[in-house]
Order: structure tokens, then C-alpha cells, then sequence
């Protein structure tokens, strides 16, 4: 008996006839047809059951022939390759794992001109249908999830509740890991009490501040135009007030933050410190309840520091009017801000005003503390504090 050559052949997956169907070409991407066509081995087709192939119904030609009286799913243009949709879906997203291009999750196919995921293929048609507009709020697109696991992982390790600082135990324990490095820049600190090392440490942060409220200077309009003893002048007078004015912020009826934010020194134990050193920070932890109740933002912060710095009667100064002018205008967006931002709170801005003679009166006190310090313990001053401090008050 004479074999005789199947008439039956297998069309190619990827046949004209199927890679013209629209869907099929919305589904794929005509781009990439031909890689894939390429890419499927003959061992695969060769696989393929003829028998299974029949009885799929894909070649009856009573079923081709028949015209659907609705249009169903069974009667749509792809339904006649639903089975090489299906086999090509499962081989783009296992085989060639392509990322969507706009958030580099898993594609799904190709979507709107790109391989995209589902997401971002509903956030498309959203935007197409309902003729969205968008503020460009952001510069990256949806977050994959491995990003967005190791970011919150990340978040939730940065919020670690403060150490406590409320004995000499645990502030020789912040002193080793927490603040070592500012209380090592001193030559045989360790050894001195807990008074001149806690002193020596709320020197370091002050020397910070004021180099970053030398900065913050410059960025007002007009300071630099100044001569440069009057920058010098108003900056020697303004730090401390405006330092106090920001310290409070970190202030709270029962203690400060201190290095940074991860250490949290409690009221009662700098109350049980010798004097003078005791009754240095008492003064400021009254001051800062009644400051921090004005409910101020940062924003408003930023006016009254600028408005702090920017005064008129420093001793010493020659450029009065031209500084006087500054402060007036300085004051004035002041005052509309505070409207702006605390619309219900009307008195608002003459209590932030009475604050500036309260400030005064405070560093005033500090200053005689400073002084005090100097006498009875056994430490010193840093040159740029000395600097501010000689012959200030």
C-alpha cells in the first residue's frame, strides 16, 4: 500500500488570514509578529493532534460556512482563532516576559501603542473615554510592586520611635551611639560631667543652626544688596531668636528631640541637671508651649525667621532706613499670609508680633547663662558662638 501525503497541513499560527484579523493585531502588535513567528519551533508544530485540530472545530467547513443570526463571541473575528490567541498569549507573557513600558510590571500585551499591564491598560482607556487631562504631579508612572514593597520596607524602618534620654544610663548610652560624634570632636570630654557634655552638644547643634540661618539669610530679597557689616550685624543679633523661635518646633511639655530627631531627652531629667545648666532650657520649654499653640506651618515659620533677621534696631547699623524698609515689606506679606493660611484665627498676627519681644527677652537670659557657664564650669565656647556672644548684651 502506497502512503499517501496527508492532504491536511497545519497552517502556520501566524497565516496571513489570522494575522490580518484586527483584533489579533491590537492583541500582539504587528511589530512583533514576525520575531514570533520566527521563534516557534517546527518540533511544536509537528506536536500538534490532528485529530484534536478537527474536532476543535476550527476546520468544519459546516461550522465556517454557518452565519451567526447575533453577533456573540463565537461569531467575532477572533473566535475562529481562539485557540492560536490563546496559545500566542501564553507564549508572549511566559516566553518573552515583556515588561509594560510605562511601569516595568508584567505586559499583558499590547495596548495603545506599547506593551502594557492591566493597570495601566484600564488607566489609558479611562483617560481615552472620559477625555481626562492630567497635572504632570509626578515624573514616574505606577510604582511595579517590588519597588513599592522595599519603599514602604524602607518607610516603615526610618520611623523608629526616639530613644529616651531620662537618666544617666541612657544618656550615656545615646552619648555612645547617638551623638558620638559630636561629643568626640573634644578632647577628653568623656571624662567630664554629664553637665559640660550635654553643654558641649547643644553648642555643636547651635554652630549648625546658625551656619543654616546664615544661608537662609542670603535667600532673602535685598539682604545680600546690604554692606557686609550689616549682614554680619544682623546675623550676630537674629540667630538666637530665630534659633529659639525654630527650637521650638522640637519641644514638647515633656521634652526636646535632640540629634536629629532619633533621641528624645525628657524635661524632667535636664530639671535634675546642676545649675546653671538646669536652668538653661526650663526658660525655653515655657516659651515654646506658648509659641507652638499659635499653630504655625513652616511657611509662616519662614516669614517671622525672615522678619526676625531683617530688623531695624540692631545697635551698630548704617543702613537703617533700607533695612527698615525690608522688615516693613517683610511684615506686611507677613501679616497677609497669616490671613490667607488662618483665615479664623484674626489675632493671630499681633500675638506672633508680641513674640518678638518675648524672643528678646529670652536670649537675653540665655546670654547671661552663657556667661555663668563660662565662670563655674570647667568648658568653653566655640569660636563662632564666642563671636555672637562679645559684647552682644
Amino acid at each position: 500500500m502506497v502512503d499517501m501525503e496527508s492532504p491536511y497541513s497545519p497552517p502556520s499560527p501566524l497565516e496571513d488570514s489570522v494575522i490580518n484579523i484586527p483584533l489579533y493585531r491590537d492583541f500582539v502588535g504587528t511589530e512583533d509578529l514576525q520575531d514570533i513567528s520566527e521563534s516557534i519551533s517546527e518540533e511544536a508544530l509537528s506536536n500538534l493532534d490532528v485529530s484534536e485540530y478537527h474536532s476543535s472545530g476550527l476546520c468544519s467547513s459546516s461550522e465556517s460556512s454557518t452565519v451567526p443570526d447575533a453577533l456573540t463571541p463565537a461569531s467575532s473575528p477572533s473566535s475562529g482563532v481562539s485557540g492560536v490567541v490563546a496559545g500566542q498569549e501564553e507564549f508572549t507573557s511566559a516566553s518573552l516576559n515583556l515588561e509594560c513600558r510605562v511601569c516595568a510590571d508584567r505586559a499583558s500585551g499590547y495596548h495603545y501603542g506599547v506593551h502594557a499591564c492591566e493597570g495601566c491598560k484600564g488607566f489609558f482607556r479611562r483617560t481615552i473615554r472620559l477625555k481626562l487631562e492630567y497635572d504632570k504631579s509626578i515624573r514616574f508612572g505606577r510604582m511595579p510592586q517590588s519597588e513599592k514593597l522595599k519603599l514602604k520596607a524602607e518607610i516603615l524602618t526610618g520611623e523608629k520611635e526616639p530613644f529616651v534620654i531620662h537618666d544617666m544610663d541612657t544618656l550615656h548610652l545615646a552619648e555612645q551611639t547617638l551623638v558620638a560624634k559630636m561629643v568626640g570632636t573634644a578632647g577628653g570630654l568623656a571624662e567630664k560631667d554629664a553637665e559640660v557634655r550635654i553643654f558641649h552638644c547643644c553648642q555643636c547643634t547651635s554652630v549648625e543652626t546658625v551656619t543654616e540661618l546664615t544661608e537662609f539669610a542670603k535667600s532673602v530679597p535685598g539682604f545680600c544688596n546690604l554692606d557686609l557689616n550689616d549682614q554680619v550685624t544682623l546675623l550676630k543679633y537674629g540667630v538666637y531668636e530665630a534659633l529659639f523661635a525654630m527650637l521650638a518646633s522640637c519641644m514638647n511639655k515633656d521634652g526636646l528631640l535632640v540629634a536629629y530627631g532619633s533621641g528624645f531627652i525628657t524635661r524632667e531629667f535636664l530639671k535634675s541637671l546642676r545649675r546653671p545648666i538646669s536652668d538653661m532650657m526650663e526658660p525655653k520649654f515655657q516659651f515654646a508651649m506658648k509659641f507652638n499653640a499659635l499653630g504655625l506651618d513652616d511657611s509662616d515659620l519662614a516669614l517671622f525667621v525672615a522678619a526676625i533677621i531683617c530688623c531695624g534696631d540692631r545697635p551698630g547699623l548704617m543702613n537703617v532706613p533700607y533695612i527698615e524698609q525690608m522688615q516693613e515689606s517683610i511684615v506686611h506679606v507677613l501679616q497677609l499670609h497669616l490671613q490667607n493660611n488662618h483665615p479664623d484665627n484674626t489675632f493671630l498676627f499681633p500675638k506672633l508680633l508680641q513674640k518678638l519681644a518675648d524672643l528678646r527677652q529670652l536670649v537675653t537670659e540665655h546670654a547671661q547663662l552663657v556667661q555663668e557657664i563660662k565662670k563655674t564650669e570647667e568648658t568653653s565656647l566655640h569660636p563662632l558662638l564666642q563671636e555672637i556672644y562679645r559684647d552682644m548684651y
